[in-house]
């Protein structure tokens, strides 16, 4: 594909498209229904659909029986604990190996025009950004989602928290189900938002966005207090009247859909002349200029709070004009 006729790329080499980013288009006034019913397969397609299937194949060949989960016990925790590791691993490093290793479609889509393995850095470990994602994925961001799934899971199991049954309640469970992309876009950005305060950015989040230049790996390479804050929207399901797999779901679509906004390309070409979009560039926005775009899209959290960045000239002049305010007002403070 010539990515050059959907975008352009400038002098270091940064591609970027063409049609600026957007929010969901449910919200735009007056209603475009025809933009709208083209937008609504994307609410669930293609990623928060390999999120139900793939909670429901944990469910199904993962996890034992519901009466060993009334008991914390290392066998079943070690074995979901490892494929949660090996799933992460063969997941991100699919997208890792093919548009970063082998560099399969080079610089086509990709928004920056360097690639992190060439560059060494004293701020990650090894000074190797992929090395340091890896590391933390291992240590820290798989201990802390096997955790919480662990914990999630024995409450279900015990009857501490309420298990709404689909047979019974077939309906309320579907409603809940699609209001997980919600409960996910709300819950983010609140966290987003709280982590980007002075000092939990400065000993948590600052981890994450060390990746200024992300790729599949940083995804989750996180700080263990941004992890917890992040991949406890789980913990939504122990409130709601839910149902385990639901909450799953929920979890999986935390961890790995963690993955979309860090790709670092536009598109993933799946052919001479067609790529899937990964819709990664709001979040890519977020790790290259910090302070914008705290959500997904999904929600207009960042509009309406003033903090949108569209990738356009007029979003760069919005964003300048907001940091020169700040800026003026911490002046006037001294």
């Amino acid at each position: 594909m010539d990515d050059l006729q959907l975008g352009k790329r400038n002098k270091r080499g940064d591609w970027s498209p063409d049609q600026p980013a957007s929010i969901a288009p449910i919200w735009d006034f007056p209603p475009r229904f025809n933009k709208i019913v083209r937008w609504l397969p994307q609410y669930f397609f293609p990623y928060d659909i390999i999120w139900v299937l793939s909670a429901l194949a944990w469910w199904q060949w993962v996890l034992p029986d519901v009466e060993v989960m009334k008991t914390l016990a290392w066998g079943w925790i070690l074995k979901l604990f490892f494929v949660n590791l090996i799933a992460v691993f063969v997941f991100f490093g699919a997208y890792e190996w093919r548009l970063y290793v082998k560099r399969a479609q080079g610089t086509r889509f990709k928004y920056s025009g360097k690639w992190p393995a060439d560059k060494k850095s004293d701020v990650f470990w090894f000074k190797s950004q992929n090395v340091d994602s890896m590391l933390r994925i291992v240590f820290h961001a798989i201990p802390i989602w096997t955790a919480l799934e662990v914990g999630i899971l024995y409450a279900y199991a015990n009857g501490y928290v309420p298990w709404i049954s689909f047979a019974e309640h077939p309906w309320y469970l579907l409603a809940i189900a699609l209001i997980i992309p919600i409960l996910h876009e709300t819950h983010f950005f609140l966290i987003h938002r709280l982590i980007h305060m002075p000092l939990l950015y400065k000993y948590v989040h600052s981890v994450h966005h060390n990746s200024v230049n992300p790729s599949p790996f940083s995804s989750l390479s996180m700080h263990p207090v941004e992890l917890l804050l992040y991949l406890g929207m789980a913990c939504w399901h122990l409130i709601i009247p839910s149902n385990p797999i639901l909450a799953l779901y929920q979890l999986h679509r935390a961890g790995f859909g963690a993955i979309p906004g860090h790709i670092g390309f536009d598109k993933i070409e799946v052919g001479a002349g067609s790529g899937l979009d990964t819709h990664a560039y709001i979040h890519y926005l977020h790790h290259k200029y910090f302070e914008v775009n705290y959500g997904d899209g999904l929600i207009p959290f960042d509009k309406w709070f003033g903090t949108f960045h569209d990738g356009s000239k007029e979003g760069e002049a919005l964003m300048d004009a907001r940091f020169e305010k700040k800026r003026a007002k911490m002046n006037a403070q001294e």
